[in-house]
């Protein structure tokens, strides 16, 4: 059986042979495709030696099918039909009907000031989505780029070229104490906040930031007693002790009450920062990944009560 390779076939010349089918016409198949006669006939003369068929014969001033082409006719047709139906641009997707699973890497922090927001709009918009959020891990890049995660949400600065950034919200961090520490009382100066015995979030376990380097600046330094590299974690063990932390703020405002903290004011003057998610650009213009990225950006709105800046989508 003689056996025809795809990849040396023009694909083109099936849409042909579906026009002809239809008009038995070589001059309005043509205008029906946008081609000349002349165009319209070669790829006829190529579809013949192709398929070892005349196609089609004259009979009188009329094209008439062969048997052969006739064959053809119904499953040609319903073929055309399924690649328009794939290469047709996709429109917008009804989240009620949506069932997919996405994967997000995260911080803690993160994890908590989104998860229940996210929650609720997922369960309303679309209940048969299903989100799994997991830590940052080292090779994020490479993770959003061989699709074992579809976002990752964290401080992130300039971008390679084949990855997208949107910036969710601005955060900044806060210091704070258990109500009742002795830090309450009084200005908390500089010195005071070196003196304290401090907690410090690193997840590399080193027990220095850039609120050292602050310090040092002033000719201070403090004792990080210890470390940890869950911001939870910190909170948790902040609540029942004499330490002092800096934490995002995102994170502090739902706990203060729940958690009995207090938030002082920095004697340090930080910088704010960005907390954004990014995204493989093949991703793009996939409508569930719109709504995806639609829904985070909603659930982290209301995260800290700051003004989120323009920034390009």
């Amino acid at each position: 059986m003689h056996s025809v390779q795809l990849s040396g076939v023009d694909a083109n010349l099936f849409v042909v042979l579906h026009a002809l089918l239809e008009t038995a016409h070589v001059g309005r198949a043509a205008r029906r495709l946008g081609l000349s006669p002349s165009a319209t006939s070669h790829a006829l003369s190529r579809l013949r030696d192709l398929l070892g068929d005349p196609l089609f014969v004259r009979a009188g001033r009329r094209l008439v099918p062969t048997p052969r082409a006739l064959e053809l006719k119904d499953e040609l047709a319903r073929a055309v039909e399924s690649l328009e139906a794939t290469l047709r641009p996709r429109g917008a997707i009804d989240p009620a009907t949506l069932a997919r699973s996405f994967r997000i890497e995260t911080t803690d922090h993160v994890q908590f000031v989104l998860i229940r927001a996210l929650d609720a709009i997922a369960r309303k918009e679309s209940p048969r989505v299903d989100i799994f959020l997991k830590s940052l891990e080292p090779e994020t890049l490479a993770r959003l780029r061989d699709g074992s995660i579809d976002l990752a949400i964290a401080v992130y600065g300039d971008v390679d070229p084949d990855i997208e950034k949107r910036v969710l919200f601005q955060d900044r961090l806060v210091a704070v104490v258990r109500k009742g520490h002795p830090a309450c009382r009084g200005a908390m100066t500089a010195a005071r906040f070196a003196k304290a015995d401090h907690l410090l979030v690193a997840p590399n376990g080193t027990p220095t930031g850039l609120v050292d380097r602050l310090l040092a600046e002033r000719g201070l330094t403090r004792r990080v007693a210890r470390t940890s590299s869950s911001f939870l974690d910190v909170a948790f063990l902040l609540s029942e002790t004499d330490y002092l932390v800096s934490l995002p703020e995102s994170l502090v405002r739902p706990l203060t009450e729940r958690l009995g903290l207090v938030v002082l004011p920095l004697p340090l003057t930080l910088p704010s920062f960005a907390i954004s998610m990014i995204w493989h650009r093949r991703h793009t213009s996939d409508p569930a990944h719109v709504w995806l990225r639609n829904a985070v950006e909603r659930a982290t709105t209301p995260a800290v009560p700051v003004r989120r800046p323009r920034t390009k989508r």
